[in-house]
This record gives structure tokens, C-alpha cells and sequence, in this order.
């Protein structure tokens, strides 16, 4: 359908990506096939489409434009939509993992990915080990899937993805990555060795916290069959109006995350040293524990920071302060963020705050958030 952009920049690609070629008369980018049931043909099995939990043609121009953006540089690489990011990996964690099997999983990844593999996979026999983001690569032994989350969320700790994927690979291991707070632009998972990439577009790829959307990215035939098959028996499917916007907010993606990280290294450096914050982290701060090897394999730091106030009751303080940033969870969107994420049950402080930097402009958000803090 599409032509991968090679040897343009990230803005061009976003806007390329997934459309196909100039059609006289035809938009730029189709609109949302509101289908459930096609016509079908006497010639049965010649339909490109039958059923919309099936396939849909929008799926065709969203899932090009995703596998060109996590495989750039990875032939093969083939992407599989699904309703939301949870959705993409219990779908990738269903078609890979059987009784007996061992997953290895961040303890300090999201919380929901840690309470599906207690409440779900353990009971069917899977054997879910969790260990720390910046341990990955040293308890691997008798894995089947290593899931791994970098920068882990909320915590924002990296880990090394070759070596992980060295250590996976050595011992028989598929290596599966969370890409979501980076996104295809800010590090290619595949590139640096894993197997899979899985994420949620709800973030800041999609951009306008108006959808929820899941995708799987791999250059494994094997593998992208067997998600394909899953989402088909389960039911998580992206429907076709979400597809379409999904679509159309990748093309100003880059643009989106570079101001988003710009605002990032802003407050980041405004918040380096101030009294009222503490535990701050980000993965572009010279002094941050994990820059070296985030250096080492992300293009972009991301527009995600965390630190931490002295209680909820500040951070609460902090918000309701605020003219620009609000409480809300979720990250990534256009609009400038703060979640307190023990109300989630993160094993984190109470005064815990991950903030999503916005779009808004870098100098208006950075002055606004030292006026709250006080």
C-alpha cells in the first residue's frame, strides 16, 4: 500500500507514513470504513475483506504507517492494531505463552501488566517472576518471554536493550518491549534486539487524548500470525472511527514530542536543585542514574518527568497552584499533566508525581510550575 520513507526526518516520515499513492480526485488520507459485514463473492475467499473483527481497510493504513515507524531499519517489520494498549499485550502475552512457561516481567513496570499476570496468567499455570527494570538482563534463566518496559513507568528507569536481548536470546527466550513512553521516536526496539515492540498509542504517539489504541510491531512472521490470530478469537480490535484518528494525528507526532521534550529539558533543568522537589528523574539529565545508557540507545528522552513533593497534600496543592497543568492520568497528550500515582497503587510515595509535559509553550509551562511549587 505504501512506499517506506527512507533517508527523510522524523516529520516527514510521520506524515508519510502508511498512505499510499497519489489518487486523482481521492483524499489525501481515506476516511473510517463504518462496516461490519462486506459483500461477499461467489468466488468465495477472493474478498479482501469479510468481517470487520477480521480486517478493516483502515487497519491496513495504520498498521503500514506503525511498522514503518518501529522498523525503520528492520526488514520485515509487520504491525498488528488492537483496541488499546492493554489490549496489544494481553494479546501478545496469549499468543505466546502456555502452561509451564516462565514471564519475566518489570516490578516496577505498569501495574495493570503486573496484575494481569497474577490474576490471569498464574491461575493458568504461567509462571510470572518480576524483576526490577535495572536487573533485566540477570534473571532470565528457564524464560519463554521476557516483557520488557523502558523507560519503565512511572519510575522512568532504563535498561539496557542489547544486553537484554543478548541475555533472552542466550537462553531461548523472546525479548518483548513496552515502547510506549519512548515511541518509535524516541528508540526502535527492534533495532537494538528484541523480538517485539508493543505500546499504546493512546499516549503521545496519537497525541490528542481522544482515543484508546494498542498495537504490536515484529518482523517475525510467525509471531505477527500467531497476534494476528489472537485478536481475531478474542475480540481487540481497534474500532474504525479510532483507526482513522489515529492515523491522522501521526502526522504531527514529531513535532508534538519534540516540543514535549524540549519542554521536558526545560523543567527538568528549572527543577534540578529546588528545594521543594525531590527524586527527580528524567532519562536526558546528565546526572540521572540511567542517562548513559539511555544516551546509548534513544534518540529522544521523551516528555515524561518525576519527582517528588512532600505528601499528596502537595501535590494536590501543587495542581490546584497551577494554571497550566492538570491532574489527570494518562500521559502524552497536548496538554500539560500531573498524576499522583500512589492513588494507583504504584509502590511509590505518596508525593509521587509523574508529569506529562504538554504542547503548550516550553517557557509559559516551566514559569508556571515554579509559581505553583512556591
Amino acid at each position: 500500500m505504501t512506499t517506506p520513507q527512507t533517508g527523510y526526518g522524523d516529520s516527514t516520515r510521520c506524515v508519510r507514513a502508511g498512505v499510499g499513492p497519489a489518487v486523482p480526485g481521492e483524499p489525501f488520507l481515506p476516511g473510517p470504513v463504518m462496516a461490519a459485514p462486506y459483500h461477499l463473492s461467489p468466488d468465495e475467499g477472493s474478498e479482501p475483506h469479510f468481517y470487520a473483527r477480521a480486517s478493516n481497510p483502515g487497519w491496513e493504513g495504520l498498521e503500514a504507517a506503525l511498522a514503518e515507524l518501529e522498523g525503520d531499519g528492520t526488514p520485515g517489520t509487520q504491525a498488528t492494531v488492537t483496541g488499546a494498549g492493554m489490549a496489544a499485550i494481553t494479546v501478545l502475552l496469549r499468543a505466546v505463552l502456555r502452561s509451564g512457561d516462565v514471564l519475566v516481567l518489570p516490578s516496577d513496570g505498569y501495574y495493570q501488566v503486573r496484575a494481569y499476570a497474577a490474576e490471569r496468567l498464574a491461575s493458568w499455570g504461567v509462571v510470572v517472576r518480576e524483576v526490577p527494570t535495572p536487573r533485566m538482563a540477570d534473571e532470565l534463566d528457564g524464560a519463554r518471554l521476557v516483557l520488557a518496559e523502558t523507560p519503565s513507568n512511572p519510575g522512568l528507569d532504563v535498561v539496557d536493550l542489547r544486553a537484554v536481548a543478548a541475555a533472552a536470546h542466550a537462553t531461548g527466550a523472546l525479548l518483548a518491549v513496552d515502547n510506549t513512553t519512548a515511541t518509535p521516536l524516541g528508540q526502535l526496539p527492534l533495532g537494538l534486539g528484541a523480538d517485539v515492540v508493543v505500546a499504546s498509542g493512546t499516549k503521545a504517539l496519537s497525541g490528542h487524548s481522544d482515543l484508546l489504541m494498542g498495537y504490536v510491531a515484529t518482523a517475525d512472521p510467525e509471531l505477527h500470525a500467531a497476534v494476528g490470530r489472537e485478536r481475531l478469537l478474542s475480540g481487540s480490535v481497534l474500532g474504525p472511527f479510532e483507526t482513522w484518528l489515529a492515523h491522522r494525528s501521526l502526522g504531527s507526532a514529531a513535532l508534538r514530542i519534540d516540543r514535549q521534550c524540549a519542554t521536558a529539558a526545560a523543567l527538568v533543568e528549572a527543577l534540578d536543585g529546588h528545594p521543594g522537589v525531590h527524586g527527580l528523574r528524567w532519562p536526558g539529565l546528565s546526572s540521572d542514574p540511567s542517562h548513559a545508557v539511555a544516551a546509548a540507545q534513544m534518540r529522544r528522552f521523551g516528555g515524561v518527568l518525576r519527582f517528588e513533593l512532600a505528601s499528596a497534600e502537595a501535590v494536590h496543592a501543587f495542581v490546584a497552584a497551577s494554571s497550566l497543568v492538570s491532574a489527570a492520568t494518562s500521559f502524552g497528550g497536548l496538554h500539560t499533566t500531573a498524576d499522583r500515582r500512589a492513588r494507583w497503587g504504584d509502590a511509590v510515595p505518596p508525593g509521587f508525581v509523574r508529569l506529562s509535559c504538554g504542547i503548550e509553550d516550553t517557557a509559559d509551562v516551566v514559569r508556571d510550575v515554579l509559581a505553583a511549587l512556591g
